[in-house]
């Protein structure tokens, strides 16, 4: 069975965590990130932040938000995190294969052998 994020635990670049907003139990971080990577992320997908498999909240041009649970806070590498802390970052794997599909677009046609 196929299923969840694709990820494959290599490290893409990385982000600074720039805003943490503790409200309760859960907390919702935003990142820096370049703008490279930002092509291959939008809403509702997936991006791991230091290994930890997470979904996106908010995708912009220069940064990205998560939203956490308790349990993530608690049992991961995240919770203790604070501003300015630089993190490891991994793009899905399926929106690398589409922008690379869309970059061969622009590709000239290469002659064929005999």
């Amino acid at each position: 069975r196929l299923g969840g994020h694709f990820v494959s635990g290599h490290i893409d670049g990385t982000g600074v965590l720039v805003e943490r907003d503790d409200d309760g139990d859960w907390s919702k971080f935003w990142f820096s990130l370049p703008r490279e990577l930002s092509r291959q992320m939008a809403s509702k997908g997936s991006i791991a932040v230091d290994g930890v498999s997470l979904t996106i909240v908010d995708s912009l041009p220069d940064r990205f938000s998560v939203a956490l649970i308790p349990y993530t806070l608690d049992v991961t590498t995240l919770g203790p995190l604070k501003v300015g802390n630089r993190v490891n970052l991994e793009t899905d794997i399926l929106a690398k294969y589409v922008q690379r599909l869309d970059e061969a677009r622009l590709w000239d046609p290469q002659p064929s052998n005999p």
